[in-house]
């Protein structure tokens, strides 16, 4: 079983580590995809401030973005586990769990790296039309895609990711996780999707995956641990259901 994350839109600014290395991130197949999205980013970046901010969806405010994603090559690089930061990261803690090498950070600029990964803080969301590649889901998935199927193999995957990066790489084996809220109504249940609460409860969700090193290979399986850790969990035509109630 392998846990699929989205990164996070709020990073950690500064490293203490080395510079980065490519050829020492998972997947290292993929570094000529990624030295591809880097120089195209640099480029971007390197030209008027106004129209990069524009082409990767940053404010005024967000300008220093542009400067760190100019010095990937020689910026102090940190692992991944702490440059993600924001809810699900936040209620996840990778950092204090004894095994992490079952999890995959899906990334505009990287493909997917895994949490010791070390990497120099960045700005490049996947949904974005990065000049002259395109948009970064469709070139992920064509570029990524035989290399994250090696590494996935027949693992159950369970997709805790964002739709703009769920899209980068599309496989039978993930099983996408929902989260929905019910609340009672005039005597009855109705549910709903969430989408903030939906970041703390897959955090939780992948965190008592990892913390009691479950291990299951179907979805039935799935369902039946974490009901036994106490969520209300339902399968519904390939999805996992969490259900949170007020």
């Amino acid at each position: 079983m392998l846990v699929l994350l989205p990164p996070s839109e709020g990073k950690a600014t500064d490293g203490d580590g080395p510079p980065l290395d490519l050829d020492s991130l998972t997947l290292p197949g993929l570094r000529p995809a990624r030295e591809q999205v880097m120089a195209a980013l640099a480029e971007v970046c390197s030209g008027p401030e106004e129209e990069a901010r524009e082409v990767l969806g940053l404010s005024p405010t967000q300008a220093d973005a542009l400067k760190r994603n100019l010095s990937l090559e020689t910026a102090p690089t940190l692992r991944a586990d702490q440059l993600y930061t924001g809810v699900l990261y936040d209620r996840l803690g990778l950092g204090d769990l004894p095994r992490t090498d079952r999890v995959l950070i899906f990334s505009g600029l990287w493909g997917a790296v895994g949490p010791a990964d070390r990497l120099p803080p960045y700005r490049l969301s996947m949904g974005v039309k990065l000049p002259p590649l395109g948009g970064l889901a469709a070139y992920w998935r064509r570029e990524a895609k035989k290399e994250l199927e090696g590494f996935t193999g027949d693992h159950l995957l369970v997709d805790c990711r964002s739709s703009a990066y769920a899209a980068a790489y599309k496989s039978g084996a993930a099983l996408p996780v929902r989260v929905l809220r019910e609340r009672v109504v005039d005597g009855q249940a109705k549910r709903s999707v969430v989408s903030h609460m939906a970041k703390a409860t897959r955090g939780d969700i992948a965190r008592s995956l990892l913390l009691e090193n479950v291990d299951a290979r179907t979805p039935e399986e799935l369902t039946g641990a974490l009901r036994d850790l106490g969520y209300t969990v339902e399968l519904d035509r390939g999805r996992l259901d969490v259900v949170v109630r007020d």
